[in-house]
């Protein structure tokens, strides 16, 4: 018998060419590639989709990462920041209701007298209202909010917002009030320029975004970006606290009175939510003969009602 040969078992590999030929032969087609597809990007599709192939593996070894940065960042920064909006939020309703009057106050200072019948009132506590309903018909401008008797509020109680007075509460249940806005019909507030401290009624006409002055006399200094404040008449609202600026004066020889329209500061119609206020209500008497001065209390809760009177109304404004 013949000798069994051994079989080669050498790579097929090593057969053909010799290792330098196929290097010099990879190495052009590695250049004619190279450049072809930096001058004419014809394998630009090929690394798309080459990139969607091995995308699944490339998330798969990036999964347990990418869930424990989201589960680290969930559990340890939701607390914190939710902690700290709510702080942050409160000291902002807090500094822009104390900001409130300061320009009013600027332009006061020049012309504080020294005999004063009272101090202006500062708000002592106030409470975030949102709003549940609006009503914004011409002749009805309401609003419902969703604090009532059982946290505090009362008839005729002030509300503001962040950029002026926003109205009064006229109704009040025991978990709900309703407030009429500064821009309702029925609704005059007693108001005064601040630049030189005339004293009017502001009056709504059913448009949130505009009041009317009727009771200017032609000879009144008032120009168009005058800052108009509450002048604590009314017992409502208390002095220095703005409610609107001038945007038109018209003077007309025939009438004895100007025809001034404001707009009003407050965000009437964009508002989500108000604030209700309570005042400091003490007032400090005028020196008697033979005597000091003594504090006294003023009466808070004036009933609105949804009367002009009690808003500051032409008949008991001034």
């Amino acid at each position: 018998m013949p000798p069994i040969q051994d079989q080669d078992h050498r790579p097929l590999l090593l057969e053909g060419p010799s290792l330098g030929l196929r290097l010099a032969i990879l190495a052009a087609a590695a250049l004619v590639l190279m450049v072809a597809d930096h001058r004419q990007q014809y394998l630009s599709v090929v690394r798309g989709w080459l990139s969607v192939a091995v995308y699944p593996v490339v998330w798969a070894v990036d999964a347990p990462s990418s869930a424990w940065r989201f589960a680290s960042d969930a559990l340890t920064a939701r607390g914190s920041l939710e902690e700290q909006n709510a702080r942050l939020s409160s000291q902002n309703r807090e500094l822009r209701l104390r900001l409130l009057r300061l320009n009013s106050l600027e332009q006061e200072n020049r012309r504080l007298r020294e005999a004063r019948a009272s101090s202006a009132r500062v708000a002592e506590k106030s409470l975030v209202a949102e709003i549940l309903k609006i009503d914004l018909d011409p002749f009805r401008q309401r609003i419902l909010v969703d604090k009532g008797s059982r946290d505090g509020v009362f008839i005729g109680q002030a509300a503001l917002d962040g950029s002026g007075v926003f109205g009064q509460v006229t109704r009040v249940g025991p978990v709900s009030a309703e407030i009429i806005m500064i821009s309702d019909p029925d609704h005059a507030i007693p108001v005064q320029i601040n630049r030189t401290g005339v004293r009017t009624i502001a009056v709504g006409q059913g448009q949130a975004g505009s009041l009317l002055l009727p009771y200017l006399p032609r000879n009144a200094d008032v120009v168009e970006g005058d800052l108009i404040v509450s002048s604590g008449l009314g017992g409502v609202f208390p002095p220095g606290y703005p409610v609107a600026t001038v945007s038109e004066v018209l003077s007309d020889p025939a009438e004895p009175l100007l025809a001034v329209s404001a707009t009003p500061l407050a965000q009437l119609d964009r508002d989500p939510e108000v604030l209700l206020v309570w005042f400091d209500n003490r007032i400090v008497e005028p020196e008697a003969a033979g005597g000091d001065s003594q504090p006294a209390t003023a009466p808070q809760e004036t009933p609105a009602a949804g009367s002009p009177p009690a808003a500051g109304s032409p008949s008991g404004g001034q």
